[in-house]
């Protein structure tokens, strides 16, 4: 159980946001901090503590005027902590070498691979073969509906028709070399996990899983260690204290 620290980048700017609350209409989202820091800083600082893994996620659509700001703020991160980071948002089978090219370890995928609510195998086995396997991540981001949670895409606004359970984990694994799931209803709240999530994506433990979503404390962390069976990488975001949080960096940092 590791620490995987993120850099989210929306509107050109390093923030935390309530992940449910994003929306492509006027760039919109609560925003729960905006850093006066560029990416780098960020980076900088996660390289001197040894943390690898973490994810940079660029929050606005490619179609945004935002969007190449954002990718500019990437770009930074990357060419500051070569190798620490996979970075996810709007990833294509054509735009990926450009950013492990840059000195990201891996890229996370989401709405290239899951179109019109289902998943688009060509679009998924061209992205996997065009980087490796061992260099993809597949974010299953997810958004509980009718008692299941089901996998959310576009930048968690729409839900698909792909459950996320044991079975869709072991049909993924095949493509991929991690998981990165957000508990998007509590993303950004920093009131609690979401349990059973938790508890079922620790039961499978075949490949590395990343949890993201309502870490606001180390109770939290405590919890979710128990329920995943120590199995899963976590997540914290708007609860340390770096981003305007409680939670103390260091601390989390040090947590294993």
């Amino acid at each position: 159980m590791n620490f995987r620290p993120c850099i989210d980048i929306h509107n050109g700017k390093v923030k935390q946001i309530v992940g449910g609350s994003l929306a492509d209409k006027n760039n919109s989202a609560a925003e729960n901090f905006v850093s006066e820091c560029d990416a780098d800083f960020y980076a900088e600082l996660y390289k001197s503590k040894g943390l690898k893994g973490g994810h940079i996620i660029i929050l606005n659509a490619h179609d945004s005027e935002f969007y190449e700001a954002d990718r500019e703020q990437a770009f930074k991160a990357l060419g500051a902590y070569g190798g620490g980071f996979q970075i996810g948002g709007g990833i294509t089978a054509e735009n990926a070498a450009d950013y492990l090219n840059a000195g990201a370890s891996h890229v996370i995928v989401t709405s290239y691979v899951f179109k019109n609510g289902e998943v688009n195998y060509s679009n998924l086995k061209r992205l996997s073969e065009a980087v490796g396997k061992e260099r993809l991540v597949i974010d299953l981001s997810c958004r509980k509906r009718d008692g299941a949670y089901y996998v959310v895409t576009d930048r968690w606004q729409k839900f698909t028709e792909v459950r996320l359970d044991t079975a869709a984990l072991d049909m993924f694994s095949a493509y991929c070399d991690e998981f990165l799931v957000h508990a998007v209803d509590v993303e950004g709240k920093a009131r609690g996990i979401e349990e059973e999530l938790a508890a079922m994506l620790g039961s499978w433990g075949k490949v590395p899983v990343t949890y993201a979503g309502g870490i606001g404390s180390f109770d939290d962390l405590d919890k979710l260690k128990k329920l995943g069976g120590g199995r899963l990488d976590f997540t914290v975001g708007s609860a340390l204290d770096i981003f305007g949080g409680t939670m103390d960096f260091e601390k989390t940092a040090a947590f294993h």
